[in-house]
């Protein structure tokens, strides 16, 4: 086993990710105010040297962030902390200036440690590969570099060794924990030809996987570029919160302004200004975007930015795709009606035999659902598909025929199937009929009721016919179903909603589907689906589960609700307490605690956001419960 799978960057103690200069730092300034409030006031009260040095060593960070903000013409909290601290010094109230310089300190450390812990649920995923694998060539296997793996390379994966690729099992039999990837807690058992990602665990067995996609282009790659992107880029919900921040303290200069006309106390004043603590909302937006989007990774989902983020929470309606999205994209046999006094068994054998040499998915799923019953197929004496049509085959000296009406001109008519119909004949007459259909993806039903119970509008479109979109509808409670749609009028249908005022999420897999995601206010494509796909949208579920999608909608709304009430909270304490401190209620030393109080209330609840190690996507099988988890 692996000795390092367990390695985990965010379960390492925070107090060593303390820069020691800070805490040092810190500390001294306490240690300052506290002699000071001992009577230490050597050499004059007027200029004790404790409070001298206390404010000297703790204002110099203060100091440096004040004047990069007095450069680029911003206002900050900072700044506004550093004018009441100097203001504070100016008239002779020292224990009070070291207070708020160690507060300040402090209030820095907490939102240092609550923004590394968001950077840790992240980063967690960057450092898991391996650095080196085995690849087989010939008999014999050599030890290469990840990096130098390629598309086609056959990775040999040990016991607890990490899998470094997309790809395919071609030999071996194991047990693979995806959860870092697909967020679903349970092993999944994998076997030749199972698809296995790029950051899971092989458990059990040693594996022989054929890589497909490698590196960046991996499942995990793609997670880790979509980390990088988020941690650098600011989400408009950011941008609002940076200014809307800098408003309240300008609201806070010029409350303390009015203030020292009103009332010509400095104490007074000073209190203003202190009290006003708009750093919840500095600080805490940019913080639940990338926690959130750390949660959403853990759950099977990623969004490629907080802006995606910020739109997905807004969503009204969400638009799927059909095959590949809310169905496997394989057909499976519903039901063979076979013509009254046909001996079964020989027709079902004469059938599969037929079929046996056809490469079309229609063909490969009857030899499938056959053989399954246990009828094996034997070998036709000869064989000739016709495109578009179906096959013509001589199996034991008879004429078989399978395929559609062109082909079997004397079937009766199918009507509005639910599904496509392969139609039999044997020695020139009819005998039986199969009803083929994508198979539904597991969670489905559960993914669009969830959304629905969300409140979101739920459509369907579709190229297939309008049968078998109903009866896909039918079996997930879609009720509008767009069916025989080109890859314009998928696109002319988001057109028309958002157009209608609506916020639209796509969600598809295919190369037809990518116009559509990309006209969306939020694309959504299935980690199984195409690259054009996935390159095009804005969010991945790495695992192709349509009820990641419920699970990451719910993320977004709760990131939107825990920023809503940061901002709401800021201004109600910030209004309340300048005007307390105002009246004199509030000395500045209680100000700066109310400051710093609140400033930690709202880091903290945003911080909520943060996964640990117990999160875990609810099970699948559509057996899902209400809300999102704590």
């Amino acid at each position: 086993m692996d000795s390092n799978i367990d390695q985990n960057p965010t379960s390492r103690n925070l107090l060593t990710k303390i820069d020691p200069r800070d805490a040092l730092r810190t500390l001294f300034v306490t240690l300052c105010a506290v002699l000071l409030a001992l009577g230490v006031t050597q050499p004059t009260k007027d200029f004790p040297a404790a409070a001298v040095a206390g404010l000297i060593a703790g204002c110099f960070p203060i100091a440096v962030e004040a004047w990069g903000d007095i450069r680029h013409a911003r206002m900050s909290m900072e700044l506004s902390m550093l004018i009441a601290i100097v203001a504070a010094a100016a008239i002779g109230e020292w224990l009070t200036a070291l207070v708020v310089t160690a507060f300040v300190l402090a209030a820095e450390i907490l939102e240092d440690l609550s923004v590394e812990r968001g950077h840790d649920a992240l980063t967690d995923l960057m450092a898991f590969l391996p650095q080196t694998v085995r690849i087989r060539e010939g008999e014999s296997a050599v030890s290469v570099p990840l990096a130098d793996v390629e598309p086609g390379n056959v990775v040999i994966v040990s016991p607890g060794g990490r899998i470094p690729v997309d790809g395919v099992v071609t030999a071996g039999e194991s047990s693979v924990d995806q959860s870092r990837i697909t967020g679903e807690p349970l092993p999944a058992d994998v076997g030749s030809g199972d698809a296995v990602f790029a950051g899971s665990i092989n458990l059990v067995g040693a594996l022989e996987v054929c890589a497909e996609r490698v590196g960046g282009e991996s499942s995990y790659g793609k997670i880790v570029e979509a980390i990088r992107q988020a941690q650098s880029s600011r989400a408009p919900v950011v941008r609002l919160a940076d200014r809307f921040a800098a408003y309240l303290v300008y609201i806070a200069l010029a409350a303390a302004a009015a203030t020292y006309v009103a009332t010509s106390n400095w104490t007074t004043t000073i209190s203003v200004v202190v009290v006003a603590g708009a750093c919840g909302i500095a600080a805490g937006t940019p913080l639940a975007v990338l926690a959130a989007i750390a949660r959403a990774a853990h759950s099977g989902a990623f969004v490629k930015d907080g802006a995606h983020l910020e739109a997905l929470s807004e969503v009204e309606t969400a638009v799927f795709d059909k095959t590949g999205t809310l169905t496997s994209g394989a057909p499976v046999v519903q039901r063979i009606d076979v013509v009254p006094g046909i001996d079964e068994e020989e027709l079902l054998f004469l059938l599969a035999t037929a079929e046996s040499y056809s490469e079309h998915p229609l063909a490969k799923a009857v030899v499938e659902h056959l053989r399954e019953r246990g009828t094996a197929a034997g070998a036709p004496d000869s064989f000739e598909y016709r495109p578009g049509m179906g096959v013509v085959a001589r199996v034991g000296g008879r004429t078989v025929v399978a395929g559609n009406s062109s082909l079997v001109a004397d079937a009766p008519d199918s009507g509005d199937v639910e599904g496509s119909p392969i139609h039999v004949s044997v020695d020139g007459a009819y005998r039986a009929t199969a009803i083929l259909a994508d198979a539904v993806r597991p969670g489905a039903a559960a993914a669009v009721a969830e959304l629905k119970g969300m409140g979101l509008q739920v459509a369907m479109v579709t190229g297939d016919g309008a049968g078998a979109a109903r009866a896909v509808g039918a079996r997930l409670g879609i009720d509008d179903c767009r069916a025989e749609l080109l890859p314009e009028q998928k696109t002319a249908f988001i057109d028309s909603l958002r157009a209608a005022g609506r916020k639209v999420a796509m969600i598809g897999d295919g190369v037809n589907d990518a116009p559509s995601l990309a006209r969306a206010d939020v694309g959504i494509a299935m980690g199984s689906g195409t690259d054009v796909a996935r390159d095009s949208a804005d969010v991945v579920l790495v695992a192709s589960d349509p009820a990641d999608l419920a699970s990451t909608v719910r993320v977004a709304r709760r990131a939107r609700a825990i920023v809503t009430f940061n901002f709401v909270g800021t201004v109600a304490v910030d209004l309340v307490g300048m005007a307390l401190a105002a009246a004199g209620i509030l000395t500045p030393v209680l100000a700066a605690i109310v400051h710093v109080g609140s400033e930690t209330a709202f880091i903290l609840n945003s911080a909520r956001l943060i996964p640990g190690k117990t999160v875990r996507r609810r099970t699948r099988l559509g057996k899902r419960s209400g809300g999102a988890e704590a």
